[in-house]
């Protein structure tokens, strides 16, 4: 009997993967988690039902998210990543030679645990000297640290349960004031083909805020549609333009991926323009 995993990514649209193992099932305090391995893409991670990471094509999200706003400050030597615990974007901060710290705050254990236990390419970020993981709420986190941060990540879920508030309007205010004068926030912001409206959200959200607000768009096999955004806001910088200049030797990102990324497509443009 053949066994397949399907995320419903709309109503009328599912992604399905032909599974040969089922690792892990459980709903933790937060979610429902789940761990196959596929045939197509390995072990995957889901979270209610929705493709979080995988084998094969993480390192796509994770160098993504990170390094666009990593390279465009010229000195990103605190950094906070809020959810992401799977522990592939933290992957990525601690091994930025710029970096001096980088802090993870992730709400569910459960989370951190699976990764521990089926991704440990991922997992191993936990480890590093320059980490820190954190159990807690990421939102008071936020709150309760001022000034204290030149760069803020949110590798949050979809806007669904624990994640509704890492989208809305005041969280973003609470960011602007945990960076430093000239920090900056990254936040993935959904697809624009199958999500409009969070990227008015966020986008949206965001540019109320920050005095340079951009989105960029990376493409992912596993998550819906392909292709994927994140919106950085910026308190001083540029991030189309690249401070950094070191090699790190990444899969996905290079300086002229760095600059493309921004390019954006027309009916993209026409979502941000709903802003104005």
């Amino acid at each position: 009997m053949e066994l397949w995993v399907t995320e419903y990514q709309t109503p009328s649209l599912g992604f399905s993967c032909k599974v040969s193992e089922t690792l892990r099932v459980e709903d933790t305090p937060f979610q429902h988690l789940s761990v196959v391995r596929t045939e197509q893409f390995g072990k995957m991670l889901l979270l209610d039902g929705m493709v979080q990471t995988t084998e094969l094509d993480e390192y796509i999200y994770h160098e993504m998210i990170s390094l666009i706003a990593l390279n465009s400050h010229p000195h990103p030597g605190n950094v906070l990543i809020i959810g992401g615990g799977d522990g592939g974007t933290l992957r990525e901060v601690v091994r930025h030679p710029l970096v001096e710290k980088g802090t993870l705050v992730e709400i569910d254990e459960r989370v951190v645990q699976a990764s521990r236990d089926f991704f440990p390419m991922l997992a191993a970020s936990f480890d590093e000297a320059k980490s820190e993981l954190l159990i807690a709420d990421g939102i008071e986190y936020v709150r309760d640290n001022k000034n204290s941060f030149d760069l803020v990540i949110v590798d949050s879920t979809e806007p669904v349960g624990p994640a509704v508030e890492l989208f809305s309007k005041g969280f973003y205010q609470d960011v602007f004031e945990a960076l430093k004068d000239d920090g900056m926030l990254v936040a993935q912001s959904e697809s624009p083909f199958f999500n409009e409206e969070v990227i008015k959200m966020a986008y949206g959200g965001i540019k109320e805020i920050f005095p340079i607000a951009k989105l960029y768009l990376a493409s992912i096999p596993t998550y819906p549609s392909g292709l994927w955004s994140f919106t950085v806001g910026s308190k001083n910088y540029d991030p189309e333009k690249i401070s950094f200049k070191g090699n790190m030797e990444c899969r996905y990102y290079s300086p002229e991926i760095h600059q493309a990324a921004f390019k954006l497509p027309a009916f993209t443009k026409k979502i941000m323009e709903m802003n104005k």
